[in-house]
């Protein structure tokens, strides 16, 4: 019972702020503190709270929602006839089709807006890790200094809407699959400290046992453990390396995790509050789970709330073989969870103050990987033939043009911006965005200045690199 006790302990104190003292402490480079911020005037803000919803894995743009001609399977059909597995549908927004599957999210697509022409960047061979950490931080990796999560920076700038409500949590991803270290790269507030770092919940389902004593301690022996943690913290030789900055940084996000722990806002986890009706809408697994717990938070003061499909090698939206089998899956996973999502923050009236952003990292071909001129090493065999419905889909990692969708925040409505080509490749031939305009785009909603910046080991670390990406004002009402 004790050694249950002790593990159970050691599991919890890893949810309390963003990581370990472990983590922590590898997280920060010995030589990067954080010295100043740059004065920069603020702007108007057309949101309080961002809602990322990750396709992780490079979910197709032509099999959800920019489909192109449609080729229905036939045994010993050629593979360069494929550019979409499924049929058009039609949206509520005149002349808006996705793909057959989806037809939930179209219902909702007069409330947001689609970036059919978002490019990702060429990182050589490509590695989803690597573009994930790309998307997420605007950084190509590596980086001298470790750079924040978006979702840390807007942390640090705006700090909580609710003070007991952690300003940036992150849903879905687990860190024990294939990797799991990759991924741990960029979930990290790196130099801005660990207080802006992620309340990391792997599993929605249990959202509720993040904010708890472990089964079986104590509320007294919870309460000496915290304080030894604490004074571990305080002077801990792990943190030697580590500036003032960031120790008091991480006693800060132990300090607010306890304070969560002990608030009536943690029930803000506990789903079974929801209607047994409105649970069965989300309950399409670990993603729509996690879709009703960030309406639920988005309502309750979070600042930053991402929900990841999950990125693990060949499964979700990494469909190197059975990719339409795959993403017919992919697609009762996403579909009611995210137009209720929509639906729910609209009729409650707290749409208009969140923005909802769509995204994965890039998208899929049947045959080039890579883009255009830019080609690389092919990951997964495709037979000019098709003889096996194991082949017919999208397998190939596609770079040069992708999709990304938006609800609420200023976005205006029924907005289409940019377009592919309607023959492979389907690159983007109009309105190109790359990730640093989509960043500032964000933080435009948010009202953080496009020059923010700090000075880290003497030299000044902007939002985006070298503070040059600009928002696309043409996406806000």
């Amino acid at each position: 019972m004790e050694e249950h006790m002790e593990n159970s302990r050691r599991e919890f104190m890893k949810k309390m702020g963003s990581a370990s003292l472990a983590a922590v402490a590898t997280s920060i480079p010995a030589a990067s503190f954080l010295s100043s911020c740059s004065s920069t005037p603020t702007i108007n803000s057309k949101a309080d709270t961002v809602i990322l919803l990750w396709m992780a894995g490079g979910m197709a743009h032509t099999e959800t929602f920019d489909p192109k001609a449609y080729a229905p399977y036939e045994k010993g059909m050629e593979s360069k006839r494929v550019l979409s597995s499924f049929p058009k549908v039609p949206t509520v927004v005149d002349g808006l089709d996705f793909s057959k599957g989806l037809e939930s999210i179209g219902s909702v697509m007069d409330r947001g807006a689609i970036i059919r022409s978002y490019k990702s960047a060429d990182l050589g061979h490509i590695l989803h890790t690597r573009h994930q950490y790309h998307w997420h931080t605007c950084y190509e990796p590596p980086q001298s200094v470790q750079a924040p999560h978006i979702g840390a920076w807007i942390a640090k700038e705006l700090g909580p809407v609710n003070p007991v409500i952690p300003p940036f949590i992150a849903m879905g991803q687990r860190f024990t699959v294939g990797e799991g270290e990759e991924l741990k790269a960029f979930h990290s507030a790196g130099f801005l400290g660990s207080e802006y770092g992620p309340f990391l919940i792997p599993d929605p389902s249990s959202g509720l046992d993040s904010v708890r004593p472990p089964q079986g301690m104590s509320a007294k022996r919870f309460e000496a453990r915290y304080k030894l943690y604490t004074e571990l913290a305080n002077k801990s030789a792990i943190m030697e390396q580590g500036s003032d900055y960031q120790r008091e940084s991480l006693i800060r996000s132990m300090e607010q995790s306890y304070r969560l722990l002990n608030s009536p806002e943690s029930q803000v986890f506990d789903l079974t509050q929801e209607s047994k009706e409105k649970y069965a809408i989300y309950n399409t697994g670990r993603f729509g789970l996690g879709c009703l717990t960030a309406k639920r938070l988005a309502m309750n003061g979070a600042r930053f709330v991402s929900v990841s499909t999950e990125y693990e090698p060949f499964l979700g939206w990494d469909t190197h073989e059975n990719g339409h089998t795959r993403i017919v899956k992919m697609k009762e996973l996403i579909d009611g969870p995210i137009a209720q999502l929509v639906k729910d923050l609209d009729e409650s009236g707290h749409l208009d103050r969140t923005l909802i952003v769509l995204a994965s990292e890039f998208s899929r071909d049947a045959l080039l990987e890579g883009r255009p001129g830019k080609k690389v090493k092919d990951q997964v065999d495709q037979p000019d033939i098709i003889q096996g419905e194991k082949f017919y889909g999208m397998h190939r990692h596609f770079t040069d043009g992708s999709s990304i969708l938006l609800w609420g925040g200023g976005i205006k409505k029924g907005l289409v911006y940019g377009k592919t080509a309607d023959e492979r490749p389907c690159s983007s031939i109009e309105n190109t965005v790359v990730i640093d305009q989509v960043h500032q785009s964000i933080y435009h909603a948010l009202g953080i200045h496009p020059e923010t910046n700090y000075v880290i080991e003497g030299r000044p670390f902007y939002t985006t690199p070298d503070g040059q990406g600009k928002p696309i004002l043409d996406l806000f009402a």
